[in-house]
C-alpha cells in the first residue's frame, strides 16, 4: 500500500497534485489511517504525530505524488456580537466551555449545538446557520498544524550563566 509520513503545509505546496481529498474538521485530525482520496488513490497516512489536516495542505505520497487536502462544508452557527468587546466576551465564553472554535475578525464560527446556541442567544449574540468548511484555532501549546502537546524541548546547550 502507498504510504504517506509527510505534509506539506498550505501555502507552501508549489506544484500539481495527483488528486484531493474532502474530509471535515474531525476526520483531518488524524495520525495513523487508511483514506482514499476523492478519485480513488488509497494511501496509509501514517504520521510521527497527530495533527490537523487543514484545507491546502499537501499529503506526501511514498510513489513521489501529492494529494491535497480540501475541508468539507460543515453545519456550523455563525456568531457576531454587538461591537468587539462583546464579540470577545462570547469567544471568553466558548473558551470556558474548550469548544473548537474558528476566530475571525468579525465573526465566530462554532458547530451547531442547540444547547450552545440557547446559551449564546441569552448572552445577546447573533447566530446564523451556516454550511462552511471549519478551520478551528488550535490550543495553547499546538504547533501550527499539530495536535497539543506538551512544551517540553531541548535545544543541544545549556542555559547556565553566572550571576556575578
Amino acid at each position: 500500500m502507498i504510504e504517506a509520513n509527510s505534509i506539506i503545509e498550505r501555502g507552501a505546496f508549489i506544484g500539481e497534485a495527483a488528486d484531493t481529498i474532502t474530509l471535515d474538521e474531525a476526520q483531518r485530525h488524524r495520525r495513523r489511517m487508511a483514506m482514499v482520496s476523492d478519485h480513488g488513490i488509497a494511501f496509509l497516512l501514517d504520521l510521527a504525530e497527530a495533527r490537523l489536516l487543514r484545507e491546502g495542505d499537501a499529503i506526501t505520497l511514498s510513489d513521489g505524488r501529492y494529494v491535497v487536502v480540501r475541508a468539507k462544508p460543515e453545519e456550523l452557527y455563525a456568531i457576531e456580537g454587538r461591537d468587539a468587546v462583546h464579540l470577545l466576551t462570547l469567544a471568553w465564553q466558548l473558551g470556558n466551555r474548550h469548544l473548537p472554535c474558528q476566530i475571525e475578525a468579525k465573526r465566530i464560527l462554532v458547530r451547531r449545538d442547540h444547547v450552545i446556541r440557547d446559551m449564546l442567544l441569552e448572552l445577546g449574540a447573533h447566530i446564523h446557520e451556516v454550511e462552511a468548511a471549519f478551520d478551528p484555532v488550535g490550543g495553547a501549546y499546538a504547533t501550527p498544524g499539530a495536535a497539543p502537546h506538551s512544551h517540553g524541548h531541548t535545544h543541544g546547550h545549556d542555559h547556565t550563566h553566572s550571576h556575578g
